[in-house]
């Protein structure tokens, strides 16, 4: 176990904005499918039944070995057993995904009925500027193929068939005093919960129609 794993785990638990999660949506007592799960940290404050998914077996292993259930699975390409989540997690991956929206349509299937997506994403301020600011770094990561800002993340999941409950930074526990500081947050939580009538636009269909020829 490196210093640097160990400190990973200490800081989700002194993490203001992640308790006000868990307390809200009562993630402590709900099965969740963490995806991007890194080491476990988040993870190891989920409900009994939670699974992490990570594309690294070093760090499955490092999971594996505080008891937690991490697999190595590319979410993206390969699937696991099927309405059984009662919330997705997803921190810090939506950036970097090769497909956002295949992704947002996938993953519904792993959801039961009534489930919830929760994920952060990194976003370009509203006063642009900001970016130059170290707080904002992360928002145009050289790692990253995606970018958003808060507006266009609402539109990309609510263009995959979901319904945004919130989207917000939960650095306070009311809503109110979080959404004051919209303008300048780097990093939105998104929950939403899939649509039970989704389906593309007909004109969408048409092209879908040209793609599949």
């Amino acid at each position: 176990m490196t210093k640097s794993v160990q400190e990973r785990f200490e800081n989700v638990s002194k993490s203001k904005t992640f308790k006000n999660i868990l307390d809200k949506f009562d993630l402590r007592n709900k099965r969740v499918l963490d995806i991007g799960c890194s080491n476990g940290e988040f993870l190891s404050r989920f409900g009994g039944g939670s699974v992490g998914l990570t594309v690294s077996r070093e760090e499955m292993e490092e999971g594996r070995s505080r008891g937690l259930d991490l697999r190595v699975i590319n979410i993206e390409t390969e699937y696991l057993d099927e309405g059984v989540f009662d919330y997705i997690f997803a921190n810090n991956i939506f950036e970097h995904m090769q497909s956002p929206h295949n992704f947002l349509i996938k993953i519904k299937k792993h959801l039961k009925p009534g489930g919830r997506l929760i994920f952060g994403v990194p976003c370009v301020p509203y006063f642009t500027p900001l970016v130059h600011s170290r707080k904002f770094r992360g928002s145009l990561a050289s790692l990253h193929i995606n970018f958003f800002t808060r507006f266009t993340l609402v539109k990309t999941v609510q263009y995959a068939g979901w319904n945004i409950i919130e989207v917000r930074g939960f650095h306070f526990g009311n809503s109110l005093l979080d959404h004051l500081l919209d303008p300048i947050y780097p990093h939105f939580y998104a929950v939403a919960e899939p649509k039970t009538d989704f389906k593309y636009a007909e004109k969408r269909l048409r092209e879908l129609e040209g793609y599949n020829k």
